[in-house]
């Protein structure tokens, strides 16, 4: 899950809005890894925040002001599907029905936490210009525009093993984007998102680990933490 600016001949406060839309998919992605499978009663799975920052442009403390060529921030990890297998029906031949619906749950949730990122990027940028915004005006081909190039690449992997039929996959899509919708634009969601993303672009480290990142989508209240096992389908 990453996101690439390119910054060259970009104004400073250009750059600060690149960098604050950048901090709010990858918010996206954190708030739905480990909100939205907490809300599906999924295990908890680890993952950090890397902001790599090239040496070009004006330096200074935070993220936001951290002004360079190019940027490049991404959570890393906090897949429930390590690896993806040749086809979901082979992978799952010889699992029980409770084991094949536990994995699909698994394979549909990355999937979901894949498109909240630019779903939520797109959310931002349409609730700063006072533009409206539904699964109509933001469709899935969309959200190329909003950063999620690769994350639309890694889903259609993921449906490419999971379902052969191009109408059906299609379908499935779709189903898993509305889902995605639905959960960044839950007001309680939507908060965690833009609170991460303020310490993203506060932090004056290179990581934000996971703990780090429970505390802000979770501050209070009973919760797994990285201490317990994580969650392993493949």
């Amino acid at each position: 899950m990453n996101r690439t600016n390119n910054l060259k001949n970009t104004t400073q406060l250009a750059y600060q809005e690149i960098s604050r839309e950048t901090a709010i998919h990858e918010a996206g992605h954190a708030a739905a890894i480990y909100l939205g499978n907490q809300q599906k009663g999924l295990p908890p799975v680890f993952f950090q925040i890397f902001i790599s920052l090239s040496n070009s442009g004006p330096q200074s403390s935070g993220f936001l002001n951290r002004a360079s060529e190019r940027d490049i921030a991404k959570v890393e990890g906090g897949r429930l599907i390590h690896t993806l297998p040749l086809s979901f029906d082979e992978a799952t031949k010889d699992l029980s029905v409770a084991q094949k619906h536990a994995y699909q749950h698994a394979f549909e949730a990355d999937i979901i936490n894949l498109l909240a990122g630019p779903i939520a990027e797109a959310r931002y940028v349409a609730l700063r210009d006072n533009e409206p915004i539904n699964p109509e005006l933001i469709n899935i081909n969309a959200l190329q525009y909003y950063g999620g190039s690769s994350d639309l690449a890694i889903a259609n992997e993921y449906l490419e093993c999971f379902i052969d039929n191009d109408e059906l996959r299609e379908r499935k899509m779709t189903e898993l984007f509305l889902a995605a919708f639905n959960f960044v634009s839950r007001r309680p969601n939507w908060l965690a998102v833009t609170a991460l993303a303020d310490y993203i672009l506060a932090s004056e480290e290179n990581i934000i680990k996971c703990n780090e990142i429970i505390d802000i989508l979770e501050p209070r209240g009973s919760r797994m933490t990285t201490s317990q096992s994580m969650a392993s389908f493949g």
